[in-house]
């Protein structure tokens, strides 16, 4: 059974930067498509990035967070990062990790399989 776990949420201030993890288990990333999203209280989940992970060099980002988070992997320990620079408070979320069978990334929720339960991310001014 895949599972997926995040880490390395937090408070910080806006500009700062901040990177998370999302290791999963059970399976290796190879086999998916890996994702970031994020959720705000009543808003829809939206996509942030996404990554091949079987060859890492198809990547895909909101235009909301180009140029400032770059998605990445670790094939050896079946993690894959979110690098978040330049934070502003509009980032302030709770960020989860999610995976899909298939070669086509996607941004989009209905499309994954396999979900971690979130990491918290505050920026403050």
């Amino acid at each position: 059974q895949v599972q997926v776990v995040e880490s390395g949420g937090g408070s910080v201030q806006a500009g700062r930067s901040l990177r998370l993890a999302c290791v999963v288990s059970g399976d290796t990333i190879r086999n998916y498509c890996m994702a970031w999203f994020r959720q705000t209280p009543g808003s829809e989940r939206e996509g942030v990035a996404a990554v091949r992970a079987a060859s890492g060099s198809a990547t895909y980002y909101a235009d909301s967070v180009k140029g400032r988070f770059t998605i990445s992997q670790d094939n050896s320990n079946n993690t894959v990062y979110l690098q978040m620079n330049s934070l502003q408070r509009e980032d302030t979320a709770m960020y989860y990790c999610a995976a899909k069978t298939g070669w086509l990334p996607s941004l989009h929720a209905t499309d994954f399989n396999y979900w971690g339960q979130g990491t918290q991310v505050t920026v403050s001014s």
